[in-house]
């Protein structure tokens, strides 16, 4: 998903230069749309992925203060593994996302000062 989504990213940016009619317009913000929309529904179970990782961490580290041991070492080790990628490709889909906000203001023909 990062891979195609760093892609459709750097293909709004070309688009997002050119000249269009008002229909060709119109017609290319429907499905830039469409497109954000699922890469936001991404953004979303990722978001509720990393979160949940989140909480079984702090869990993890709890239960290895209240009841110390090698497994439970273990699993909180195996926790923070997995939640590091977890926040890094949540951190890419985030910003990419707001990204082709940007684009598809340009599309339009808007320009919002940041």
């Amino acid at each position: 998903m990062e891979k195609r989504i760093l892609q459709y990213a750097a293909y709004l940016e070309k688009i997002s230069k050119e000249y269009y009619t008002d229909d060709e317009r119109e017609s290319l913000c429907k499905k830039v749309l469409i497109q954000i929309g699922f890469f936001q529904h991404e953004r979303f179970i990722h978001l509720v992925v990393t979160v949940t990782f989140a909480i079984l961490a702090v869990l993890a580290i709890f239960m290895c203060q209240v009841a110390p041991s090698i497994p439970m070492f273990a699993l909180a080790l195996l926790i923070f593994v997995l939640l590091i990628p977890y926040i890094r490709h949540y951190f890419i889909l985030e910003n990419t996302v707001q990204k082709m906000y940007r684009y598809y203001d340009l599309i339009r023909g808007e320009k919002f000062e940041v």
